[in-house]
């Protein structure tokens, strides 16, 4: 219920409990939010999830199952950025403390948890007082297999009943199983190749808008993604609020590629490392490739994530072959965090005040005709000054055991189990 632009008052549904037995509560709401929007709010550091709060300023509870949100200016997305926060258990946290609920950590799910280790094992058990029902299925756990092959083959042998990101290589022959069950959905993550704007060559707008003519995306979802893809005009997903359907996709045209090498001084070309993580290195060996043929001296490495995102944001590498994922579908939560000016998600390094302005105004918009316009413009300025070669949108891809029945796969690569079971 808005009570004003910037207030919202929030009912919570009674009889929501938490994992310990207890009850959700108003408190419960205000803790976890306190957290988030506080400087230093989480233990002497300031969390990372802070900007997804956007303006939020003050969370006040009025009764047990009543909290109004004060925003310092109107944020038109507010519902629905607020699932981005997880409501933790207050007196539960407080009882423990931070490493205690990190080793045990309580929520209001379907599942709760039993045992785990990070990057191997988590354990999750029913929870039989869910607010919408128990689960069907009385224990889950999830394995992380990081090798395709490893994957399918635990798939295939029924040593797991479910896997995510099936590589699209590798679907033709699981399709050929009598067992498996092939599930394709629409992802909500836009796969581009940035271009650090702040140092030669990248710096010039002619070399950018040459990446994008040197690169044949259209090759790349055929070939590499087996066709699971769409290619993306611009910055933007198509299903996205205000995306700008006026946007042609950069023509494939090495020529015009070269020519524009040498309008900005490269005739000879130049050297570079297309750094990327594990799941994009045959994309980014791709382009690498095509960069050859129009004289670029192409190769591309492989990174962990933690480590190449930093040298990112510090502007020490050159390309970088990522992805980002945009689960609302709001400008506000893509545009924002890539292309805005010292966001995290930046790692162009691309600043344009205009956009920055646009952005902005967007952001606390409520009219939402004029919020497209806004982003329209925004959309038009960045395909022009072409921070990234704009690449696509990939269909997830998962695979289970004809056994498992009730799941279906997720936009935003949430497994979803809840009303899943095995015949």
């Amino acid at each position: 219920e808005q009570v004003s632009p910037t207030e919202w008052i929030i009912h919570i549904r009674q009889g929501i409990k938490f994992h310990d037995g207890t009850e959700l509560t108003a408190e419960d709401v205000k803790f976890s939010f306190d957290r988030v929007i506080k400087e230093n709010g989480m233990e002497g550091e300031t969390s990372p999830r802070q900007g997804l709060a956007g303006p939020i300023q003050e969370v006040k509870v009025v009764d047990p199952y009543t909290v109004k949100f004060i925003l310092s200016e109107p944020w038109p997305i507010f519902l629905k950025m607020l699932p981005f926060q997880q409501i933790i258990p207050k007196a539960y946290f407080e009882s423990v403390g931070p490493e205690g609920f990190r080793e045990k950590p309580i929520g209001s799910g379907a599942f709760k948890f039993v045992e785990g280790k990070l990057d191997e094992r988590i354990v999750l058990e029913r929870f039989d007082d869910y607010f919408e029902g128990a689960p069907k299925i009385a224990k889950l756990a999830f394995d992380v297999i990081p090798e395709n092959a490893s994957r399918i083959a635990a798939l295939q042998t029924g040593e797991v009943h479910r896997i995510h990101g099936v590589p699209p290589a590798l679907v033709d022959d699981l399709q050929k199983d009598p067992n498996i069950e092939i599930k394709p959905v629409n992802g909500t993550r836009v796969y581009m190749l940035e271009m650090n704007t702040t140092k030669p060559p990248f710096d010039n707008v002619k070399v950018r808008q040459a990446m994008n003519h040197a690169i044949d995306m259209d090759l790349i979802i055929e070939q590499i993604l087996g066709g699971f893809g769409e290619r993306l005009p611009g910055p933007m997903l198509k299903q996205t609020f205000g995306h700008h359907d006026g946007l042609k996709p950069y023509e494939y045209n090495p020529e015009k590629a070269k020519q524009l090498l040498a309008e900005a001084g490269y005739p000879d070309g130049f050297s570079v490392v297309i750094d990327t993580e594990a799941h994009n290195k045959e994309v980014a060996e791709a382009i690498a490739l095509m960069l050859r043929d129009i004289g670029i001296d192409a190769s591309a490495r492989v990174w962990d994530s933690g480590v190449i995102r930093e040298m990112l944001l510090k502007g020490e590498r050159q390309m970088f072959m990522g992805d980002w994922g945009n689960a609302t579908l709001d400008p506000y939560d893509f545009l924002n965090p890539k292309l805005k000016t010292g966001e995290r998600g930046n790692f162009s390094l691309y600043s344009n005040p205009r956009v920055d302005e646009l952005l902005t105004l967007a952001e606390k918009e409520n009219d939402e005709e004029v919020r497209k316009n806004l982003y329209r413009e925004a959309q038009e300025i960045i395909y022009n000054d072409a921070p990234w070669v704009f690449g696509f949108q990939m269909q997830e891809i998962e695979a289970g055991v004809k056994q498992l029945k009730g799941w279906e796969p997720l936009p935003d690569s949430i497994l979803y189990m809840h009303e899943a079971y095995l015949e």
